[in-house]
């Protein structure tokens, strides 16, 4: 059986953790950062954690990605 590879598209949208936690990023940081608040900028630095329900969805996809 050939091995499981990793869905190229997820490998930097997402991130693992040590504890196997997946991490995101949210949209709206990326360009017209000008017109942006520096609270706006800031909240949208963070990087949160994704729910159960769809971390589920995607270790599978990201089974060989390491934290």
């Amino acid at each position: 059986m050939p091995k499981m590879k990793t869905h190229s598209s997820l490998k930097d949208r997402f991130k693992i953790t040590g504890t196997g936690k997946v991490k995101r990023y949210k949209a709206y940081k990326n360009h017209l950062l000008s017109g942006k608040s520096g609270r706006q900028k800031r909240v949208l630095a963070t990087n949160p954690v994704m729910a159960p329900g769809d971390v589920n969805r995607l270790k599978q996809q990201l089974a060989n990605i390491k934290g």
